[in-house]
């Protein structure tokens, strides 16, 4: 039996809990003396659960469920402990996260020397001719945040071709040896939706690609094998069980099925997986007759994922103004906005087969764009339930915030970014036009749905995190301590309501997950606060003590 101890919590018996059960055969797990956040409006309140062949079948107080303990029924005593539905993260990549887990890591370094530092020593760990990838740097971290240039790792990586993420994905460093390897020299061409950075005075590339550009080094880094793959995914769906994800929307999936269905088989995945594809692959899909959500409770496909453009942080986010720190450039349409209309006939013809468009805006100019294209393709085909997403919706004009809830396009937004980006995108675009970003609180208002996610691994996979960086709108560099454009605050309620029942709906499986309700998946967590009830700057400090899948305890933590 898992032994699981809590420190002592609340535990009074409240009356008038009514019980709800189905008939699912005989109970093989309770969990009582819980403080349950349903999430369910009828219900939203219970002591404890019943759960048999992976589903709820009863909900209700400590008597009633308790009454169905069987000599078989597995039980956990939460002492008090706040439990609520499984965190379901709509936007994440999920083998890149699994691989970064194991790859070097410089999200937190703080000066260029300990960047170059990090890069050596973990290039001696490797064998000669061994690429090294990931790394997830983010230069905002540095005094006066210059760019890395290849100069500053060339001599400790002369064995080794690096190329090297920014944090956002939007941009990377390669060292000499790479770029000469993917062809890259003064003479190059800057590729459309794309930027190779160069010297001012002699115009050689510095080493950073942006956006398309990234293409041009990135395509001659070796593929993983299947054993590598199925290496990163088992690291990352021990990770999201660490943290409480129980469902994950992953916007890199569409060609790692096989590898999630392998490790299904093994019994060792631990996440539901919606598996997003690339957009430009919309014909491959409907040519195996997939549409939207189509697989089982476990692995789901139906999903497409575009590009309007780059990233605040790389200044490729398409903006109606130019930036504010280079006035040259409004940002980079993506490639895939080229030729003119070819976004628009893409989203039309996914929809049209039956696919869910979701698609990457973070600028307005592309996020106005991308409303546009929905509308147009929404008005072109048959009506339907199509659920258009867009994916960040990180900078917004006023008049496109309504857009949203008019047009019935999901906001897929990630909170953990606001907290990250606000320590400096005051620099990039001003603080008037700051008003609109990451409009959380706007946006409901307006009655748009609101999913929650990470963007793992360009942010933590953590969405307790993500949670108070919504609540609180605190700056990651503590000089925003009332928060940051506070009236987008949103509540505790709000936030979790996002990471739940709106992602749920966000991936067409709001029957099947995002509350806890008789007949629905047994998908949960036990943490170690009431983040209804604590303090919101100790919500980050909250972790998962137990999370369960379908019925199945997959991570438990011991509290001494």
């Amino acid at each position: 039996m898992m032994r699981v101890i809590f420190v002592l919590g609340w535990s009074i018996l409240v009356s008038g809990y009514a019980i709800a059960q189905g008939d699912s055969g005989p109970v093989e797990l309770v969990v009582h003396h819980a403080t349950i956040h349903t999430l369910h409006s009828a219900k939203p309140l219970a002591q404890a659960l019943a759960v048999s062949r992976g589903r709820f079948t009863a909900v209700g107080s400590n008597d009633q469920i308790m009454r169905l303990i069987g000599p078989a029924t597995r039980t956990i005593d939460a002492r008090g402990k706040l439990l609520v539905p499984g965190f379901n993260d709509a936007h994440v990549h999920f083998l890149s996260g699994g691989q970064q887990l194991s790859s070097v890591q410089l999200r937190d370094a703080a000066t260029q020397a300990e960047f170059r530092s990090r890069i050596r020593d973990f290039a001696k760990q490797l064998p000669k001719g061994t690429w090294i990838t990931g790394g997830d740097w983010d230069h905002e971290n540095w005094p006066d945040a210059p760019l890395p240039t290849k100069e500053l790792i060339d001599d400790v990586t002369p064995d080794h071709p690096v190329f090297i993420s920014r944090l956002d994905g939007h941009m990377g460093l390669a060292n000499s040896l790479a770029l000469k390897m993917g062809g890259v020299d003064r003479n190059s061409v800057d590729p459309a939706g794309g930027l190779i950075v160069r010297d001012a005075s002699i115009g050689q590339p510095t080493g950073i690609l942006k956006d398309a550009a990234m293409s041009l080094v990135a395509g001659k880094i070796p593929p993983l094998t299947f054993a590598q793959k199925q290496a990163a995914a088992l690291a990352a769906t021990n990770h999201a069980a660490a943290l409480g994800v129980t469902s994950v929307q992953d916007m890199s999936g569409g060609s790692d099925v096989p590898v999630l269905r392998d490790l299904f088989r093994r019994g060792e995945l631990k996440t539901r997986i919606y598996a997003v594809a690339p957009l430009p692959r919309w014909r491959d899909l409907a040519a195996r007759g997939i549409t939207a959500g189509a697989g089982d409770a476990w692995i789901r496909e139906g999903g497409l994922k575009g590009f309007a453009d780059g990233s605040l942080g790389s200044t490729t986010a398409f903006f109606f103004e130019p930036y504010h720190d280079d006035p040259r450039t409004h940002g980079l349409p993506s490639d895939e906005m080229f030729p003119d209309g070819a976004m628009f006939q893409r989203v039309r013809d996914a929809d049209k087969a039956g696919l869910q468009v979701m698609v990457h805006a973070i600028g307005d100019r592309a996020n106005d764009q991308m409303l546009t294209i929905f509308e147009q393709a929404s008005q072109t085909n048959r009506p339907r339930d199509r659920r258009f997403r867009i994916e960040h919706a990180q900078h917004l004009r006023e008049p496109d915030i309504a857009r949203f809830a008019k047009l019935n396009v999901i906001a897929s937004m990630q909170p953990y970014h606001c907290a990250d980006d606000g320590r400096w995108a005051e620099k990039r675009i001003g603080h008037q036009r700051a008003q609109g970003t990451y409009a959380f609180d706007s946006l409901l208002d307006a009655g748009a749905v609101l999913a929650f996610g990470s963007d793992w691994n360009v942010a933590p996979l953590n969405p307790l995190l993500g949670i108070a960086a919504a609540v609180t709108r605190q700056t990651l560099d503590g000089k925003h301590p009332d928060g940051w454009i506070p009236e987008q605050k949103i509540s505790v309620e709000q936030a979790v309501r996002a990471y739940t029942v709106g992602s749920a709906t966000a991936e067409f499986a709001e029957n099947e997950k995002g509350t806890i309700e008789v007949g629905k998946l047994a998908d949960f967590v036990v943490l170690s606060q009431n983040i209804f009830k604590v303090a919101p700057t100790e919500i980050s400090r909250t972790h998962a003590l137990v999370t369960v899948v379908d019925g199945r305890v997959v991570y438990e933590r011991q509290e001494h």
